[in-house]
């Protein structure tokens, strides 16, 4: 097997982890586009350098958050989400997810998918018009829902919760059936 051969395999695998830490970050889908572009070829020209004793995906989610910086500051400001700061709690975020059971980013999508089904109506709406149906601010998706600011905020956070809870109790079962 070509190196060229390993790194498409590695890539595949990290892809969907990848755009979505990119997404996170980055509110313009062209950029976002373009700094996944830019990440790969760099990760490409130094492979070299990459320890392979080490994950992959950490490894290319520093490249791409160091192209995210750079582009904030070479870029108007408000087309990025994130300083130093955010970038490292994201990133912390995104190891945890990726060190999770579960084989592959998307069989961990869906199993965010089901959690979001299994959601009590209320909550299931708020989640899906905030964060499923493009980012609809918290006003606005309050007065769609005829329901106070508060009481919104309210149910996101509970959701959120309750996500979580049923996110990690299928990957736990995901990582025993394994």
């Amino acid at each position: 097997m070509t190196p060229k051969d390993v790194f498409e395999i590695l890539v595949r695998e990290q892809a969907g982890m990848l755009t979505a830490f990119l997404r996170s970050l980055i509110r313009d889908p062209g950029l976002v586009d373009d700094l996944f572009q830019e990440t790969l070829v760099i990760a490409w020209r130094k492979l070299d350098q990459y320890d392979k004793s080490r994950p992959f995906g950490p490894w290319l989610r520093g490249i791409a958050g160091r192209l995210v910086l750079a582009a904030r500051r070479q870029l108007a400001k408000d087309c990025l989400f994130c300083d130093a700061e955010v970038l490292e709690h994201i990133e912390a975020q995104t190891s945890l997810l990726a060190d999770q059971p579960g084989d592959t980013f998307e069989q961990k999508i869906e199993c965010l998918r089901l959690c979001l089904a299994d959601l009590p109506d209320h909550y299931r709406v708020a989640q899906q018009g905030r964060y499923a149906e493009q980012e609809i601010p918290c006003e606005t998706l309050a007065e769609r829902l005829a329901v106070p600011l508060e009481t919104l905020k309210k149910r996101l956070q509970r959701g959120r919760v309750k996500l979580l809870e049923c996110l990690q109790g299928k990957l736990r079962l995901a990582g025993v059936q394994r």
